[in-house]
C-alpha cells in the first residue's frame, strides 16, 4: 500500500520519465505533445497509462509504446505497467503544452 507521499513521488517520476520519450519525427516529448491521456497509479504499484499518437498510422507506434513501457518498468514502485494505445478522443495540436507549441512554432 502506497502512502500519499509515495504515490505523489511515483506519479511525479512517471511524468519525468514520459518526458524522455519522443516521437522520432517530432522534437518534443510525448507528454508535452499531449499524447498521454491518463496515468492511473494503483495502491499496489500497478500502473495503467492511456496514450495516443499524433496520427493513427504513425510508423513509429510500436517503437514509442515499447519505449514508454520499458521506461515505466524501470521506475521504483511501479509494477507491471500497462500501456494502452487509444484513439478517442482524436489527438489535436491544441492538446500540446504551451512549451511544445512554442517549440514547434504554433505560438
Amino acid at each position: 500500500m502506497l502512502t500519499p507521499e509515495q504515490h505523489l513521488n511515483i506519479e511525479n517520476r512517471i511524468v519525468e520519465v514520459l518526458k524522455t520519450v519522443y516521437d522520432p519525427e517530432i522534437p518534443v516529448d510525448i507528454y508535452n505533445l499531449g499524447l498521454i491521456y491518463r496515468i492511473d497509479l494503483h495502491d499496489d504499484g500497478g500502473l495503467d497509462v492511456d496514450m495516443t499518437l499524433t496520427a493513427p498510422n504513425c510508423p513509429a507506434a510500436d517503437f514509442i509504446v515499447e519505449d514508454v513501457r520499458i521506461k515505466l518498468e524501470g521506475i521504483e514502485g511501479v509494477n507491471d505497467p500497462q500501456v494502452h494505445l487509444v484513439f478517442e478522443p482524436e489527438w489535436d495540436k491544441e492538446m500540446m503544452s504551451d512549451e511544445a507549441k512554442l517549440e514547434l512554432g504554433f505560438m
